[in-house]
């Protein structure tokens, strides 16, 4: 398999299985950089590969280096760390994926990681002989926020597991809390603390969309507005857009006004439609069907007539 078919794969795909894939990568490149580096210059600065791309333990160090409070999140250790990771979230995101959009799972997951980051740098930073610490690298934080924000949300949903049979969603969350409680051995105090943030997180997110309110909608509105950003500068370096600016129209007819001003009414029409729809499918999402208004469930009805 060449590039050119591992892009199209990866851009064919789901969000949440972007988000594995990235991890993936990440991992693979981190290992081989180690290796490398490994047999160039050593055994320690090797090791010191993590540290640009793991959250720093304190505060001081971690201005110098923003970017780690995202690529930590993605990035891990050992194999086992990210063989782990990511099976829990691919199958409890697929479970998160029936009730919300990709959108919010990719929110929850960034923010899962940056409060399970903030109280790691904070912890650390406030008591560094307790928390003192290496950087912070692994999915783990994000990831469970997405495992108890889903579980909070719907605990009473249904999953199998291998000699429990059939248990809530509920139970998992609570069996996920009760075994990071026991496992605490003062070691790792700084990680410990992060994979709280997380399910801090999940635990916001589950009780505020159970009312209405969706914490994830600013990040996302912020994702949307640099991918916009970018994809505005790509356009304007673009050979094709320049032979757009130099090309000389010429007048238009009233024939090809009017039929313009007709296409132009009928897309607005569509937008606004397709607009009114996501937002009558989130609406029913959150709260149900007997939460739609009756003009809501006439043009949900008349939508699905439709297509």
């Amino acid at each position: 398999m060449n590039f050119s078919e591992l892009k199209n794969k990866y851009l064919s795909s789901s969000l949440l299985l972007r988000i594995i894939y990235i991890n993936i990568a990440v991992f693979l490149v981190l290992k081989v950089a180690g290796i490398l580096t490994f047999f160039v210059a050593g055994k320690e600065a090797s090791l010191s590969v993590m540290n640009w791309v793991g959250v720093p333990a304190y505060l001081n160090l971690f201005i110098r280096r923003p970017w780690t409070i995202i690529t930590y999140m993605f990035s891990h250790y050992g194999l086992f760390d990210i063989l782990f990771n990511m099976l829990w979230l691919y199958w409890l995101g697929r479970i998160f994926l029936e009730v919300f959009n990709p959108k919010q799972l990719v929110g929850l997951y960034l923010l899962g990681g940056i409060v399970g980051a903030a109280l790691f740098v904070a912890g650390c930073s406030l008591h560094p002989t307790l928390f003192a610490s290496g950087p912070l690298v692994g999915a783990s934080a994000a990831v469970l926020a997405i495992v108890i924000g889903i579980s909070v949300y719907r605990p009473d949903y249904k999953i199998g597991l291998l000699f429990f049979g059939s248990i809530s969603l509920k139970w998992v969350a609570i069996a996920t809390v009760v075994i990071y409680l026991v496992s605490f051995d003062g070691v790792n105090v700084g990680g410990y603390i992060a994979h709280v943030g997380g399910m801090l997180m999940g635990l916001w997110f589950g009780l505020a969309i159970k009312r209405g309110h969706d914490v994830t909608s600013w990040i996302n509105r912020c994702i949307d507005s640099f991918v916009a950003l970018f994809q505005k500068k790509v356009n304007n370096k673009s050979p094709k857009t320049a032979k757009k600016r130099d090309f000389k129209f010429k007048k238009s007819t009233n024939n090809e006004k009017k039929s313009s001003s007709s296409s132009q009414a009928s897309t607005t029409s569509e937008d606004v439609s397709e607009e009114r729809l996501d937002a009558i499918l989130d609406k029913l999402k959150r709260s149900g069907y007997g939460a739609l208004s009756d003009e809501e469930k006439e043009f949900l009805f008349n939508a699905s007539r439709k297509r």
